[in-house]
């Protein structure tokens, strides 16, 4: 039985279904075969009704934002992928605290817009991040010195039986690009932020002046899933590959980018297996220059 035999009981609407969708469409890498079935979610209902439709005839799910941090195979997804678009902004201010709950698909870049409009500071660093908040809380993302775990205060999900959950920042096991999402499957929903009141020029000054350096130190001109590889304990990983000759090294159309080459961009029509080979040509040189292993801070999602 075809999975659109599966799910024909889905009550949901027909427009928010695509059957074989291209994933290069929905990523920032502008990579990856098609979703067997990819399903836009905009509201909780229709969250827990697909999690009983895919439990119901053991479908498997895939959870995707924005698309940003991931690298999506050639072969695609096989069974549900899962676009989270789960829109909400409530503010609440006592006093000089102001706590702000999100839904898990609004863009940080968004975000940090009406905290701009609304004198709140706090989200500065984090505002040129180019995915949802659902995904920056999933792999704790961070910039300039700050991490979304920084102004945390709860975080609602729901388990892949559908049943809801919340956490405290406590609960939540944040680490350098971890959290607890990266370890148990979790649907991250709604997100609570505590931020403060600030003063709207400053604000604006340290978003420009974050925005003019992303864009002076960042390819952010070419389709990427953002920093490729994570830093390392003791060292930092884009000095290794610069010291080991392979900025501007390609395999097809993946390069390492020659702006920064912790990043690893789609020059035209690269595919996951240029990208996976180019990873384990910077992987394998760092280890027999310096001894040292990196990891991959971007996702691998997809049927290999």
């Amino acid at each position: 039985m075809g999975i659109e035999e599966q799910i024909k009981n889905l009550k949901i609407a027909k427009s928010k279904i695509w059957y074989q969708e291209p994933m290069k469409k929905h990523t920032t890498f502008k990579i990856g075969g098609p979703a067997e079935c990819l399903i836009k979610i905009d509201n909780l209902e229709e969250l827990k009704e697909v999690l009983r439709i895919a439990n119901e005839n053991n479908i498997p799910v895939t959870i995707i934002g924005n698309g940003s941090n991931v690298l999506v195979l050639d072969k695609g997804i096989q069974g549900i992928t899962l676009k989270i678009q789960l829109e909400k902004i409530e503010i609440q201010q006592e006093n000089d605290t102001i706590q702000i709950t999100v839904g898990a698909g609004e863009k940080l870049g968004k975000l940090a817009q009406i905290c701009l409009q609304n004198e709140i500071t706090g989200l500065e660093e984090l505002s040129g991040i180019p995915g949802t908040i659902g995904g920056a809380v999933r792999m704790n993302a961070g910039a300039h010195g700050r991490e979304i775990k920084d102004i945390i205060k709860t975080v609602k999900c729901i388990d892949m039986q559908g049943k809801e959950k919340e956490f405290t920042k406590q609960e939540l096991e944040f680490d350098y690009r971890s959290s607890i999402f990266k370890k148990e499957k979790y649907i991250i929903t709604e997100i609570t932020l505590v931020l403060k009141k600030g003063q709207k020029e400053e604000i604006k000054n340290k978003m420009s002046e974050y925005a003019t350096y992303r864009k002076e130190k960042q390819p952010i001109e070419y389709p990427s899933a953002g920093s490729t590889f994570q830093r390392g304990s003791d060292f930092i990983t884009a000095k290794l590959i610069d010291e080991a000759g392979l900025k501007g090294y390609k395999i097809g159309d993946a390069e390492v980018s020659t702006k920064h080459s912790g990043f690893i961009i789609n020059k035209g029509n690269a595919t996951a297996e240029e990208v996976l080979a180019l990873v384990k040509q910077v992987k394998d040189t760092i280890y027999k220059k310096f001894e040292k292993k990196i990891e991959l801070e971007i996702e691998i999602i997809g049927k290999k």
